[in-house]
């Protein structure tokens, strides 16, 4: 199952409280980009992000976004905002830490 428009539309309206978010198609799916780090996607109507310790401390599922994929985070609550600008960041602090 693809993900709709409306849903992607939804997410990136609530990723609108941080500048330079992205997002770019990926058969029927959505990468998603902050500051041009690739920090999760939309997968089947989900908010995924990528594992990292910075992000742990927020007990979220982990879930395969398609077949043969690495797990990632499935974030339920998309609705606060402020939750979701506080995962993005420590997501993204995580993977920039990786990259040292």
């Amino acid at each position: 199952m693809a993900t709709t428009k409306e849903y992607r539309d939804f997410i990136i309206e609530q990723l609108n409280i941080l500048d330079n978010i992205t997002c770019r198609s990926m058969m029927g799916e959505y990468l998603l980009y902050y500051n041009g780090l690739l920090f999760g996607g939309i997968y089947d109507d989900r908010l995924l992000v990528k594992i990292v310790d910075n992000n742990k401390k927020y007990d979220m599922q982990e879930v395969i976004p398609y077949t043969n994929a690495k797990p990632m985070y499935f974030v339920e609550d998309v609705d606060s905002q402020d939750l979701l600008k506080d995962i993005v960041l420590d997501t993204c602090d995580g993977l920039n830490k990786k990259q040292e």
